[in-house]
């Protein structure tokens, strides 16, 4: 099943990469559907620490993002995910889910030793996370209210993360 996960996120990276960057953003048809609570999922932090994602669905707003160190649209993404977290960084918990297509924990150590980031970095060994949001590829994006329901979810680096956030904290 494993190997099954990291071939379905893999391919849909690569459906991904081929498709235009602005008809890949969407608030709707796309990985888990809006107005859902997502399933329970255990993944693990960067030392392999086992966490419920659970712990922060319902507390307050949400932004979840799968993502890879190789990804080229996450990072294009990358500066509207730093604006946003300092904007509603204190109003809105932010959590990278790092995928396990290519990469191994170690490889997401070392990239964060080097870039300053500000979100929570987990990781997905076991593709827990991305069978839970029914993630398509890297650079999904799901945003959860306050009371833990999908409000948003958009794929590639053309999302409109402010008014997915701004309408989660009024």
């Amino acid at each position: 099943m494993r190997d099954w996960v990291r071939y379905a996120v893999a391919l849909g990276a690569v459906v991904l990469f081929g498709m235009p960057r602005t008809a890949a953003a969407q608030d709707d048809e796309v990985g888990i559907a809006v107005g859902m609570t997502p399933p329970a999922a255990t993944i693990e932090d960067l030392n392999g620490a086992p966490v419920d994602l659970s712990r922060w669905v319902g507390k307050k707003p949400v932004l979840l993002e799968f993502w890879a160190t190789w990804c080229p649209i996450c990072a294009e993404l990358l500066p509207k995910m730093k604006a946003v977290h300092a904007r509603y960084g204190d109003r809105v918990d932010f959590v990278v889910v790092a995928v396990a297509v290519n990469e191994s924990s170690a490889s997401v150590k070392r990239h964060l030793e080097s870039h300053d980031l500000p979100f929570t970095f987990l990781w997905d060994s076991g593709g827990n996370a991305t069978r839970a949001f029914q993630a398509p590829a890297t650079s999904f994006v799901v945003v959860l209210d306050g009371k833990g329901k999908v409000a948003y979810t958009g794929v590639g680096a053309d999302q409109d993360l402010e008014a997915a956030l701004r309408r989660v904290t009024k």
